[in-house]
């Protein structure tokens, strides 16, 4: 029975993949992508049948967001499953001891008061984020002590208590610099619509 689940998972997976890549203003052949892949092996050379303007939708615009959406869909489903088996809950996830708030508030504050990332050697913003998710776990964690001692459901209570909290603060952030509410939420929500490979690349690198 697992296995049939994760076939079907699989199958899903795969159709959702091959659909973001087809599917769009710009609708491209199924059979000429699989030739355009297949001519980037080595040793093979196949004419693709696409434009040149196909050619660099599907490379330059659509691959990196599925690449990209796949590798975050993956990074979410393992958080999820250390989480909950760290936790013993099924209902455990990154937002439950304030990664994911404390993430956003670092990413917000970044965007909103932060440098250019052209004046930076790296992209300040996965630092800020990072930076972010460190506090909320550690603000977590201290708070999460109920006679001198962790348990899971003390550590649970602290984090959603804490993940409220540091939502707050970057609510307030977001109000007070509301030009910067479209980026922040774009970035939240992965960024997907401007994802380019230099993305695909430093997640991989994680």
């Amino acid at each position: 029975m697992r296995a049939s689940w994760l076939l079907l998972a699989l199958v899903v997976l795969v159709g959702a993949l091959v659909a973001g890549v087809l599917v769009g203003p710009v609708p491209l052949r199924l059979s000429g992508v699989l030739r355009e892949l297949a001519d980037r092996l080595p040793f093979v050379h196949l004419s693709s049948g696409l434009s040149e303007q196909q050619s660099a939708i599907l490379w330059q615009l659509r691959m990196p967001r599925v690449a990209l959406a796949g590798l975050v869909g993956g990074m979410l489903a393992l958080s999820d499953a250390a989480y909950q088996g760290v936790f013993r809950n099924p209902l455990a996830d990154p937002y439950l001891l304030g990664v994911a708030a404390g993430a956003g508030l670092g990413a917000t504050i970044a965007i909103a008061y932060g440098p250019a990332a052209a004046d930076w050697p790296v992209d300040p913003l996965p630092l800020a984020a990072f930076a972010g998710a460190l506090l909320g776990v550690s603000v977590t964690y201290a708070l999460g002590r109920a006679n001198l001692r962790r348990t899971t459901a003390t550590l649970i209570l602290a984090g959603v208590a804490t993940a409220s909290f540091l939502t707050a603060i970057q609510t307030y952030v977001q109000q007070r610099e509301d030009d910067t509410v479209r980026q922040v939420y774009s970035w939240i929500l992965g960024q997907l619509t401007t994802a380019s490979w230099r993305e695909v690349v430093l997640i991989r690198s994680q």
